[in-house]
C-alpha cells in the first residue's frame, strides 16, 4: 500500500489491488488476534478441510462471545481440549480455472472503479 503513498489509484487495477491489499492486512490481523486466543488454530491441520472451515467459524462465534460477555463458565478451556484426530482420507480441493477467476477480478476491478468515477462526478 505504500506504493501508492499520496497519489490516488491512477486505473482499475490499482484501485482494486489497494482496496484488496487493506483488506488482507485486516483479515490476518483478524486471524492473528484469533491465533493468540484460541490455539487450535496456530497448529497444524490435522482435521479435514470441511472441519478446518467449521472449526475457524467457531472460534469466530466464540471470540465474539468472550469479547462481548467475558470467559464463561460452559465455554472449556484450551488446556482442556482433546483433539479427535482422523486417519480419513481427505479429497482433493477442486481445482478453479485461474482464468475465470481472473475475469471475476477484473469484473470486480471495473465495478469499483465505475463506482468511484460515479462519486466523484
Amino acid at each position: 500500500m505504500r506504493e501508492y503513498g499520496t497519489r490516488s489509484p491512477q486505473n482499475a487495477r490499482e484501485l482494486f489491488n489497494l482496496r484488496h491489499s487493506s483488506l488482507r492486512i485486516t483479515v490476518e490481523r483478524a486471524f492473528g488476534a484469533l491465533k493468540n486466543r484460541l490455539k487450535i488454530l496456530d497448529n497444524k491441520p490435522f482435521h479435514p478441510y470441511r472441519t478446518q472451515v467449521k472449526l475457524v467459524l467457531a472460534c469466530c462465534i466464540l471470540h465474539n462471545w468472550i469479547l462481548r460477555h467475558g470467559i464463561d463458565e460452559h465455554v472449556p478451556t484450551e488446556s482442556s481440549w482433546e483433539p479427535n484426530p482422523h486417519d480419513e482420507l481427505v479429497p482433493n480441493d477442486v481445482a478453479v480455472d485461474n482464468g475465470s477467476w481472473a475475469a471475476k477480478r477484473d469484473a470486480w476491478a471495473d465495478q469499483m472503479w465505475a463506482n468511484r468515477a460515479g462519486i466523484r462526478n
